[in-house]
């Protein structure tokens, strides 16, 4: 096996268990390697550090598998690696719908699998585990007999590895649209066309959080998506809830929701540019009980996080302002670059801007399908709080 020497001062992240290894921390490589082969990882005193795929096209240029000489990276590996990650599933009560792999937190590097019902969706993010793809295929068909596979790597990071973007069957085709069970509700999940992976499984949790404060409310949300959080207020004895949503499509799916939840007499969706609408009910002086904000990432970059903090900032100043005196504001962020303790400055800052004495219910972060690692800042993406607004 090829090997990659690390300079003598590595990084503490990388000894401390972190799997990403860039380039300016090897001193030199070993043999004839090629994009996507294992390699073995030493420190400058030829001390293991572990195994894993390699990429010289890309700025990260080794991500570890593992840390333990003795494992050979082959297809039993895979359908062993998966196995695990189902077990710990299972033991945290996730069975029907979940995040079965999450990349670098369950030490399968850039390697997504949702688990729907009985289907599943993959995304291989980097080459080195595009390469091993047939063998998560034959993972999932092992352990699960699943009724489909589907892949939706028609992101564009997968170009910056030298790979294109894609999507399509890994199994057998099967009808796309399917149905899937969350808190006692149904709803419809497009792995084709869908966002991601078709469905936001890492808010699931947080969808129940919201079931005490929206009885009897009038309940306005904003960015719906597909109406997941509107629809369980509904469920949970709202009086009426409006959601906004800039897709047609998506506000199409979000009301077809409601009708499979028998709630479409009190919850309704339409398509609008919530920024803008927003800034408008404002100035009109609308209010509603609960209002709840769940915006897409503002940011991918460093470069660019005070441009994310002023939206985040300014989307919920304007929300706060539409929230009655002892009403509620619902509100998160899933850009994993803006950290939490960034975040609650934010909320603080829009709030003092509007003169609005706000006080925490409760704070929390992606649902524990998505486990987080201490030391990997990217396993840490969602904040998800709830607040009264005074």
């Amino acid at each position: 096996m090829n090997k990659v020497y690390l300079k003598r001062k590595i990084s503490p992240r990388v000894a401390n268990g972190h799997p990403w290894i860039f380039n300016n921390e090897v001193e030199k490589i070993e043999g004839d390697v090629q994009g996507g082969d294992v390699v073995e990882v030493l420190d400058h005193d030829k001390k293991f550090i572990g195994k894993g795929y390699i990429n010289p096209k890309s700025q990260i240029l080794v991500r570890l598998l593992t840390r333990t000489r003795t494992d050979e990276i082959n297809d039993q590996y895979f359908i062993e690696q998966i196995s695990k990650c189902w077990e710990y599933r299972k033991r945290i009560g996730y069975t029907e719908n979940c995040r079965l792999v999450f990349g670098e937190a369950d030490s399968l590097p850039q390697l997504i699998i949702d688990k729907f019902n009985d289907y599943f969706v993959i995304q291989t993010l980097a080459l080195g585990i595009d390469v091993w793809k047939t063998a998560i295929v034959n993972a999932l068909n092992t352990i699960f007999q699943p009724h489909g596979i589907y892949e939706r790597n028609d992101v564009p990071v997968r170009e910056l590895e030298g790979l294109p973007q894609q999507k399509g069957f890994l199994s057998a085709s099967f009808d796309t649209k399917i149905i899937i069970n969350e808190n006692g509700l149904k709803f419809h999940v497009d792995v084709e066309n869908g966002q991601k992976t078709g469905y936001f499984l890492d808010q699931q949790d947080n969808r129940r959080a919201i079931q005490h404060i929206v009885k009897g409310a009038d309940v306005l949300g904003a960015f719906t998506y597909t109406g997941t959080f509107e629809i369980h207020a509904a469920q949970y004895g709202a009086k009426s809830v409006l959601g906004l949503d800039i897709s047609e499509n998506a506000v199409a799916q979000a009301n077809r929701n409601a009708e499979l939840n028998g709630v479409q007499d009190r919850c309704r969706f339409e398509t609008a540019n919530a920024f803008d609408v927003l800034k408008q009910w404002g100035k009109d002086g609308r209010q509603y009980d609960v209002v709840m904000l769940d915006p897409p990432a503002f940011t991918k970059s460093r470069e660019t996080i005070q441009k994310a903090i002023t939206g985040y900032k300014e989307i919920n100043l304007r929300g706060m302002k539409l929230v009655k005196p002892g009403g509620f504001l619902v509100t998160s962020s899933c850009t994993n670059l803006v950290n939490p303790e960034l975040f609650l400055q934010t909320i603080e800052m829009a709030a003092k801007d509007v003169r609005r004495k706000i006080r925490q219910v409760t704070f929390q972060t992606q649902s524990s399908d998505h486990p987080i690692i201490w030391g990997m800042d990217n396993t840490q993406y969602l904040k998800f709080l709830i607040v009264q607004v005074q």
